[in-house]
């Protein structure tokens, strides 16, 4: 996941900070619930489901429904990061939000108790508005260190998963706690290897607490990309895609092979989404139908 090109970054088209849940679901109602399509919307070819987040759209000066209209085009499933504004105009063109901001924050997130009580009111409320539209998932943030060592930042974060979980079971929503790397972008990161979330998951024992495995980062932080994602598959939820270095579009300039890494994670048998989150270099419309060929495995 990016706060991309900073940690900073919008929700497409909207003027809410990606990693806030800051929008009231009161408004939500039956009538918000997605269909699985629309007339005329056809998925992109392939095994994997792919969606995006904002950045892929880089500086094109279009309205969040135009993004949408464009999407739709192409067969992209839905958007990452977005709250339930945004909810209605992706259901006007067949998409879902394929990941809805949990309340947590890159520096403050669930690995300490002081910030507790405060994501877990805006989580509860984030998961009924996911599961009333028909998201899958809702994302969580490990947080920065801050003084706090790795073994007692995973066992509040573990704390605070046990005591949400049900809810999330009980409405059929995933909560994936995303892994960053600590080196580059966002330095002080607790979720910044597989092992760390990994063990969290398996402690925490829900198939509705999984990891958001951003490709880019772990990278950073790990490489040997194929390997770790076919030997934790169990609990990886969601994908994040970007080119490394650069977190551009994935071309000849950059280390990971896509085509290798998206159909080995076809190959698992994996049922989620991938998601394109990378900042455009070209044209962004051409560069995404580039990334969606390329993950069309």
């Amino acid at each position: 996941m990016q706060t991309k090109p900073n940690s900073s970054s919008k929700n497409p088209g909207h003027n809410i900070p990606r990693r806030h849940f800051l929008t009231s679901v009161a408004a939500l109602g039956a009538a918000l619930t997605l269909p699985a399509a629309v007339q005329g919307f056809e998925p992109h070819k392939g095994r994997l489901k792919q969606g995006v987040c904002g950045g892929v759209f880089g500086g094109a000066k279009l309205s969040f429904d135009e993004k949408c209209a464009e999407l739709a085009k192409l067969g992209v499933y839905g958007v990452d990061l977005v709250g339930p504004d945004a909810f209605p105009t992706l259901k006007k063109h067949g998409l879902i939000p394929t990941m809805v901001p949990g309340g947590s924050g890159i520096k403050d997130g669930i690995n300490d108790k002081k910030n507790h009580a405060k994501i877990e009111k805006d989580l509860r409320a984030a998961i009924d508005a996911a599961a009333e539209a028909g998201a899958p998932n809702v994302i969580l943030l490990a947080g920065d260190r801050k003084g706090i060592t790795d073994e007692e930042g995973l066992d509040n974060s573990i704390l605070f998963l046990n005591a949400v979980k049900k809810q999330a079971e009980d409405k059929n929503i995933t909560l994936c706690i995303e892994l960053l790397n600590s080196k580059v972008n966002h330095p002080g990161y607790m979720a910044d290897s597989t092992a760390w979330g990994v063990k969290m998951c398996k402690a925490v024992d829900s198939p509705r607490v999984k990891l958001l495995y951003d490709i880019y980062h772990m990278q950073i932080m790990e490489g040997d990309i194929i390997r770790t994602i076919r030997d934790n598959i169990k609990y990886i939820g969601h994908f994040h895609t970007a080119g490394n270095p650069g977190r551009h579009e994935f071309d000849e300039k950059q280390e990971l092979n896509y085509v290798a890494i998206a159909k080995a994670i076809a190959d698992t048998g994996f049922t989620g989404f991938l998601s394109h989150e990378y900042t455009p270099t070209h044209d962004p419309l051409p560069t995404l139908e580039k990334m969606l060929k390329i993950c069309e495995v």
